[in-house]
């Protein structure tokens, strides 16, 4: 998938998913530009830094007005700390949903029109927590659930010449990951509970961000691409069989 040429924006692209989204355009040839407050701690080859707060509409007007050519924008930046609803007054949620919803609905208003003469495209990065319960990141969860509905209209009423769709990411493995998962043997244990036996790598999601920006996907606007490795087991399997194995071994006992 061969992206030579094209000029893509990837917000939060400094470190984590973001870096690996970044990583997988650059590999395709494309010229990256990665947005965030900070550079990055480890320069990202064959991009470029352009320093952002994306939560800032005025700067992010002026940021894509200066953009000569955008040809796909990756609206990556997001995230959540753990806090459980009546932990904190309404203020720090309404962050949350600023950042993880309202930030790429500006984002997107304000590159439209660039994207538009480029008939480019748009990829949300959304998560599976917008789709089940978020018990300790529930604004983050209703936030992404809204992010996934916003890009399937956008998809309508941008076609046809913008397309938007959304990656449904799962678990992914990060320099951050021990915040998450704990130490090596809680991340290998977590990892046990996906299907493909592993958390994603920040170069899965970038593969497949690619691909939705690619000619490959010329065809594929509104939709949403689950990248969770297979997603959960369904929580009553395991309790029904462990149900079943100690049934068999109280048996045993009395037998």
């Amino acid at each position: 998938m061969e992206l030579s040429g094209r000029v893509v924006v990837v917000t939060g692209g400094t470190r984590g998913v973001g870096a690996g989204i970044a990583r997988s355009f650059a590999e395709a040839g494309a010229d990256v530009v990665v947005c965030a407050r900070r550079p990055p701690e480890v320069p990202l080859p064959k991009t470029r830094f352009a320093r952002l707060d994306v939560r800032d509409g005025e700067a992010v007007r002026h940021f894509f007005t200066e953009l000569p050519r955008l040809d796909v924008l990756v609206n990556n930046a997001g995230g959540t700390p753990y806090r459980l609803l009546a932990d904190a007054g309404p203020e720090r949620h309404l962050r949350v949903l600023e950042l993880n919803l309202l930030a790429p609905l500006t984002l997107s208003l304000a590159a439209y029109e660039r994207l538009r003469q480029a008939r480019g495209s748009i990829v949300m990065i959304g998560s599976v927590s917008g789709g089940r319960p978020s018990p300790g990141t529930a604004a983050y969860g209703a936030a992404k659930a809204g992010l996934e509905n916003l890009a399937r209209s956008m998809a309508v009423e941008w076609a046809p010449d913008v397309r938007v769709n959304t990656l449904v990411v799962g678990m992914v493995r990060t320099e951050q990951s021990h915040l998450h998962y704990g130490d090596e043997q809680g991340i290998a244990a977590v990892a046990r509970t996906v299907p493909l036996g592993r958390l994603a790598e920040p170069s899965d999601v970038g593969a497949a961000a690619v691909f939705l920006a690619s000619d490959a996907a010329a065809y594929i606007s509104g939709a949403s691409l689950l990248v969770h490795g297979g997603g959960e087991r369904p929580a009553f399997l395991d309790a029904a069989n462990a149900a079943a194995i100690d049934g068999d071994h109280r048996q045993g006992d009395v037998s």
